[in-house]
């Protein structure tokens, strides 16, 4: 990486222990990189910000002269670093040396390398929502990002199965079928009721076990949710955990009390059993097991994180959706009390979908909410899930209905994948008959071609970042600013043809080949295809 460059050689002239942060410029005229390392310097020391960063500036330019052109400092003490042409074409050959390698950074030999993801994890009681869906892209996503740097992921969808939503389910159930009387507590979709109409005999048998009716529908809908994700959304899993089969019945229940126990926070008031979660700067103490001895759902999810620290998991990212915001902290305190220190949550904002400036909440098939699987098959998966992943999950969305089925370069999932498709139609028309000649790379210095390699080489950056930051909005973005910037160098730039030198036109083919190479890992990595043709 380019910006490591500047990042080891900082390290090594500054004697005091700070963080190095180097920034990517936000103009060109502010150099390609920049660095506030005089300011923290200059807080430590005690000494002006710029007399520090005119020192450092004049050492770089000294010691190395044939990475920067120039250093200069801005005020209040920032320092600007504009690199060689070849810097940039020397990192084009990286590119182009390790193809699908290239960007693979090496965070997990830094941390916690065995990591589990749990996303989606939606009840068992009807069809999934659009959050849900903008869960599961979030979390899909982010499992291949931290693949790609070198982590063991695990992608686990935690079933809920037993407890009052079942129940409720049942009872649900049984009133769509005419057996109980409706309570506004009860599930209201057209989906129970075709279940029940469906099923009437099983109405019919277990019209006073409205649990086991609840059990027999979940298992239904289950199915369905799987066949939707693995069908229509493409996302796999490599563990279906059930809350029944692998927590209560395999006694993580106990054991997760007994280590509760053992921290001497546990306590008993009002017949319940409580946990000081208060402690850890929650805003209430939280009951453990109820009056009439049931064990609550924290308990339980407490168990369940137990159970995945045991399986030899060093690290957990939980991905939830927006209604679990208040339950984020005493599940951070179980985590805590258990010794599972790497534990992250990321909670999902609610979606919109919009069509002609106003929102639509009914489908048209159901007149209920538009479920996850209708929109899918409504703009596709690809634009589904892009849209999803270009905005950061901890954001409000309008998802544009209008604009995702548009087949131009306004969507900006066409946009990208548009971009794919010119590299490979380019390198297709061009194909050099006989034995080819070694591309010469300092031929590529116009400022198309010089933005477009230094934009290039900030991959391996970029996807840093979104590890770094769990948010796969990072590489969303920078796939819309690379196809920005090579549509831009199309435009301009002859690449191939009788008009253009044979060695200017090899090296521009080459710097293609990278690019073609970079939304190959892209698309990888946010999971949506690599069309040849559109």
């Amino acid at each position: 990486m380019i910006k490591s460059i500047i990042e080891n050689y900082l390290k090594k002239a500054i004697k005091e222990n700070i963080e190095i942060e180097v920034f990517v410029s936000e103009g060109e005229q502010f150099g390609h990189y920049s660095t506030n390392v005089a300011l923290k310097l200059a807080k430590i020391k005690k000494e002006n910000p710029m007399e520090i960063a005119v020192k450092i500036a004049s050492d770089v330019r000294h010691r190395m002269s044939d990475v920067f052109n120039k250093v200069e400092v801005a005020p209040p003490g920032f320092i600007n670093f504009w690199l060689k042409p070849e810097v940039f074409q020397n990192e084009l050959k990286e590119v182009l040396k390790k193809k699908e390698k290239y960007g693979k950074s090496q965070i997990a030999k830094r941390k916690a390398c065995k990591i589990q993801i749990e996303f989606i994890s939606a009840n068992p009681t009807g069809p999934l929502t659009l959050a849900n869906g903008r869960g599961g892209f979030l979390g899909d996503a982010l499992a291949n990002i931290l693949e790609f740097c070198g982590y063991k992921i695990e992608r686990e969808y935690y079933v809920n199965d037993t407890g009052n939503q079942i129940l409720t389910l049942g009872k649900s159930i049984l009133a769509a079928g005419g057996s109980v009387p409706f309570e506004e507590k009860f599930y209201k979709g057209e989906y129970v009721k075709k279940w029940a109409k469906k099923n009437s005999a099983i109405v019919k048998k277990y019209k006073d076990n409205p649990l086991k009716v609840g059990k027999l529908a979940a298992k239904d809908f289950l199915t369905g949710i799987k066949k939707v994700l693995q069908k229509e959304a493409k996302i796999s899993f490599d563990r279906w955990t059930s809350e029944n089969k692998h927590i209560h019945k395999r006694s993580y229940i106990k054991k997760t009390l007994n280590i509760f126990k053992k921290s001497g926070l546990v306590y008993e008031k009002d017949g319940a059993v409580w946990l000081k979660t208060t402690k850890f700067g929650d805003d209430k103490d939280r009951v453990l097991i109820t009056g009439d001895n049931f064990p609550t759902y924290f308990l339980a999810d407490s168990g369940h994180y137990l159970e995945t620290k045991e399986r030899g998991f060093s690290g957990k990212i939980a991905i939830w959706g927006p209604d679990h915001f208040g339950y984020i902290r005493r599940i951070q305190t179980a985590a805590e009390i258990m010794g599972f220190e790497n534990s992250e949550i990321i909670i999902t904002q609610a979606v919109r979908l919009m069509s002609q400036g106003k929102e639509v909440k009914m489908s048209k098939r159901t007149g209920e909410f538009v479920t996850f699987e209708e929109l899918i098959k409504k703009v596709g998966v690809d634009a589904t899930r892009f849209f999803f992943l270009m905005h950061s999950p901890d954001s409000h969305m309008d998802f544009n209905l209008d604009l995702a089925k548009e087949r131009s370069l306004k969507n900006p999932v066409y946009y990208v994948q548009y971009a794919a498709v010119r590299c490979q139609s380019i390198l297709k028309k061009s194909k050099i008959k006989g034995q080819k000649p070694k591309a010469k790379y300092n031929l590529l210095n116009t400022p198309e071609d010089i933005n477009l390699i230094r934009l290039l080489a900030r991959f391996s950056e970029v996807v840093e970042e979104a590890a770094g930051k769990l948010n796969p909005q990072i590489l969303a973005r920078y796939s819309l600013d690379l196809a920005r910037q090579f549509h831009n160098f199309y435009e301009k730039e002859r690449i191939i043809g009788e008009n253009i030198d044979k060695n200017l036109s090899l090296a521009r083919l080459e710097l293609i080949k990278a690019v073609q190479a970079a939304f190959k890992n892209l698309f990888g990595l946010l999971g949506i295809s690599m069309p040849k043709k559109m």
